[in-house]
């Protein structure tokens, strides 16, 4: 039978895993501190160690560093409720063989254990960030929901290496910021962190914005001019929206991730490639491979470490902790100290943040500055976001009156519509209509992703756009 060793200063916790720990047939000890665990290490070794990071004699982590040079073979699991980026870097840092932010699934726990112990003894590989990174707290990424959480140990999984990183999600989601991380916490955040919008730039100017460009290349190169692969030497290169890439320009960027070289547009010097890739994309890129509109293989050298962010509808529990940061950073830089009462919270979390964490960030400015009182209520916020109803008010009732207006409206203009038989098309048009053109605006005119997110096929949805007359909308 194998060994479980729990150190956690919190009694009912140790009571639960000891618990499903013995179910699965694991002798469990269990200590309450420091002090007691270093005792327990002297009387022998367990096949697994289960930690918390904050205990009442010290962290938990800083002396895992030391037990971990002791007996390199023992696998560590790291328990924390402090469910940041840094903790999760820091578990990382210290070669744990798993990192479970509180509170986790028991079965999540009892898969972990059974992991480590199938490991076989082999010590992990503890990768060195310098040593400064474990106690950075001013990190940007916010948010300690399970969601969240899964993108801070992919993060915290990369950092030692110089893997190409494809990060997804909607718009607002905070892509940039994932990408800053991986940067700051890796071996290259000395040299630069070069950011392209590979949307932003004239399809005739990607290469030369990308490569750089030698004097006389081409009308208007007066002098030779650097490329942001040259220019993020030693650093990282984020190709922001690289979805928008011309599938020309596309041939030339996959040379260079196969070869790790380039030239200069119009020059004959080969260029060595010193840089860590992370690019990011609010398209389904297996869609626009599948509709030729963006190269397979290039697809497959990006997307080495797929990270997904969440929209903020999938992480409401950091609604709060979000506008309550926001208002923090614009009150350091100089605009009014507010603070949320607890029905503006409620309010918030009620909201669909549509353009997700941008929209809030630019809501709490607002906010900021127009908001009369020191505490900010939930009528405030209505006047300046349109806010969603209030739990007091029946879901019906808004669209009740608006289907009762459009029908008194079809009697005033068109009496005989409400008596010939068309009267459900006609209704239904009026409601299908801007719930698709909507869904389109806001997956970025992809139809597949808007026909998934609908609950119809693509077939169907390209039938509505040509029954009612929907434009797609310009991404």
């Amino acid at each position: 039978m194998s060994h479980v060793l729990v150190c956690d200063d919190d009694a009912a916790i140790r009571t639960v895993i000891a618990q499903a720990l013995r179910r699965d047939g694991h002798v469990v000890s269990t200590v309450d501190s420091l002090t007691q665990l270093d005792r327990a290490l002297a009387r022998g070794t367990p096949d697994v160690l289960l930690t918390d990071v904050v205990l009442p004699d010290g962290d938990g982590i800083d002396r895992m560093k030391e037990v971990a040079a002791r007996l390199p073979a023992l696998p560590i699991i790291v328990l924390s409720a402090r469910n940041t980026l840094t903790t999760a870097v820091r578990a990382a840092e210290l070669g744990a063989y798993e990192y479970l932010p509180k509170p986790f699934d028991l079965d999540v726990l009892a898969r972990a254990v059974a992991g480590a112990l199938a490991r076989g003894g082999t010590a992990a590989e503890s990768s060195q960030p310098p040593e400064d990174l474990a106690q950075d707290q001013t990190l940007p990424l916010i948010g300690r929901s399970p969601a969240m959480q899964h993108v801070y140990r992919v993060i915290a999984r990369v950092v030692s290496t110089d893997l190409t990183v494809l990060v997804s999600g909607e718009s607002g989601t905070g892509k940039e910021l994932v990408a800053r991380a991986i940067h700051d916490l890796s071996g290259r955040r000395a040299a630069p962190f070069v950011a392209i919008n590979m949307a932003a730039i004239p399809r005739d100017l990607i290469e030369a914005e990308l490569f750089g460009h030698e004097r006389g290349a081409f009308t208007g190169a007066g002098q030779r001019n650097a490329g942001r692969f040259e220019q993020a030497a030693g650093g990282t290169l984020f190709l922001d929206e690289i979805g928008d890439m011309p599938i020309d320009a596309q041939t030339r960027l996959l040379r260079v991730l196969q070869t790790g070289e380039f030239t200069t547009v119009g020059g004959a010097r080969t260029i060595r490639a010193d840089v860590r890739i992370v690019a990011a994309t609010n398209r389904d890129l297996e869609a626009q491979v599948a509709a030729g509109l963006f190269r397979e293989d290039l697809f497959y050298r990006l997307n080495v470490v797929p990270l997904e962010l969440p929209s903020l509808r999938e992480r409401g529990e950091d609604v709060a902790l979000l506008a309550r940061h926001f208002l923090d950073q614009a009150a350091v830089q100089g605009l009014p100290r507010r603070q949320l009462s607890t029905d503006a919270v409620a309010l918030l979390m009620a909201h669909d943040w549509p353009g997700n964490v941008r929209e809030m960030e630019n809501l709490m400015r607002r906010l900021a500055v127009l908001a009369r009182d020191a505490v900010i209520d939930a009528e405030a916020i209505r006047g300046l976001m349109g806010a969603p109803r209030t739990p007091s008010e029946p879901a019906e009732a808004g669209f009740d009156q608006a289907v009762r207006a459009l029908l008194d409206r079809l009697g005033r203009e068109a009496p005989a519509g409400l008596d010939d038989g068309t009267l459900y098309d006609r209704v239904i048009a009026e409601v299908e209509r801007p719930l698709i053109a909507a869904m389109l605006a806001r997956h970025g005119g992809n139809q597949l992703r808007a026909a998934r997110a609908l609950g119809i096929n693509r077939n169907t949805l390209r039938k509505r756009l040509d029954d009612w007359g929907i434009d797609l909308p310009k991404s």
